[in-house]
């Protein structure tokens, strides 16, 4: 049996540009699509922390060090620029693999540089 678990997480990424009449996407800084994993055109999960939309979409390419999260086409009614998202994607991993599986995850700072990558979530404190 096959497993549908995180993969990447880009966290806490701000949205620079939202644009409607735009095909449908979310163009990352290329940077943090290396850090993470992600590949251009690979479907993404978005969860939006500044008003709680969830929408999914695909990712694409952003320039390379511009600090780029662009929300696209009807996306973009659920993120403005300066919204904080949670970006992830997730795959297909076999049950036998998958207590050793770790996704990469990503941590940019407030100009959406790669400021930490990590393959585990820090425990929760009681």
């Amino acid at each position: 049996m096959n497993l549908n678990m995180l993969k990447a997480k880009i966290h806490r990424a701000t949205v620079t540009h939202a644009e409607l009449d735009y095909e449908g996407s979310c163009a990352i800084d290329e940077d943090l699509l290396e850090a993470s994993g992600i590949l251009e055109y690979e479907q993404i999960h978005i969860y939006n922390i500044a008003n709680g939309e969830r929408f999914v979409t695909y990712a694409i390419r952003g320039a390379a060090g511009s600090g780029m999260i662009s929300v696209n086409g009807a996306a973009a009614h659920k993120a403005s620029p300066g919204d904080l998202l949670i970006i992830c994607a997730y795959g297909a991993v076999d049950e036998a693999d998958a207590a050793n599986h770790r996704p990469r995850l990503v941590y940019p700072d407030e100009n959406n540089r790669v400021a930490r990558v990590a393959g585990e979530i820090p425990a929760q404190a009681a």
